[in-house]
Parts: structure tokens; sequence; C-alpha cells
């Protein structure tokens, strides 16, 4: 007999309900299909984890940060597109693309933008 993380005892796999039984057959399969994809690095990182539940958190937070991270980043970001110009020898390919990748990384933050504001902007 096991015990879980409460302390409280794990009931044996052959006390399992079909409900549980398929439960834990997609939470395997889950967790198969999320480290196959995983580096070496990243696996070792999500290895202890117990659920696919607390696999999925750790990786969204090692590659999108936490949500004050998020906040930070996208305060920094809005700060950069208002401060934005085109600077002096620029050309305007470099500065179309430098723009577009700003807001798309605010957009991927939750940033909202008319299209009229943007064009305004480029203006």
């Amino acid at each position: 007999m096991t015990k879980d993380d409460d302390g409280k005892r794990e009931k044996h796999w052959s006390e399992w309900s079909d409900d549980e039984r398929k439960r834990a057959q997609y939470d395997y399969r889950a967790k198969n299909i999320i480290t196959s994809t995983l580096s070496i690095d990243e696996f070792f990182r999500i290895s202890q984890c117990k659920s696919t539940k607390e696999m999925w958190d750790t990786l969204q937070v090692t590659h999108e940060g936490t949500s004050d991270v998020k906040r930070s980043r996208k305060h920094t970001l809005i700060r950069e597109y208002e401060l934005l110009r085109m600077n002096n020898g620029e050309s305007i390919f470099d500065f179309q693309k430098r723009f577009t990748h700003l807001i798309n990384h605010l957009v991927d933050l939750g940033r909202k933008f008319e299209e009229e504001e943007l064009n305004l902007k480029v203006l």
C-alpha cells in the first residue's frame, strides 16, 4: 500500500473504477505525447512531475513565464510601441519588420489593436 502526497492511502489499481482506469489511461497517453516531443533538458525539467497537468504547467511557465513576467513584458513592449520611431538611415522594409515583430509580441500577450491605430502609428 502506498500513500499519496496528502498522506492518504492510494487505491491499488485493482480497486479502480472503470472511469478511474480510463482517466489513468488518458493521463498516461498524454504524458507520452508530451515527453516524446521534448529535448533532453526539458524532459529532465518535468521528469519528477506526478501528473500531466503538473508537466504542462511546468512547461508553460518555462516557455511563457509567470503572469507577473508576462505583465512586465507587456508593459515594456507597450512602452517600446509608444516610443517607436523610424531610425535615421533605416529602410522602410527594416522598420516594417521591426514594427510587425513588436505588434506580434504584443498581440501574443493579449494587447488588441484597431487597424486605424496601427496605420496612424506607421504614418
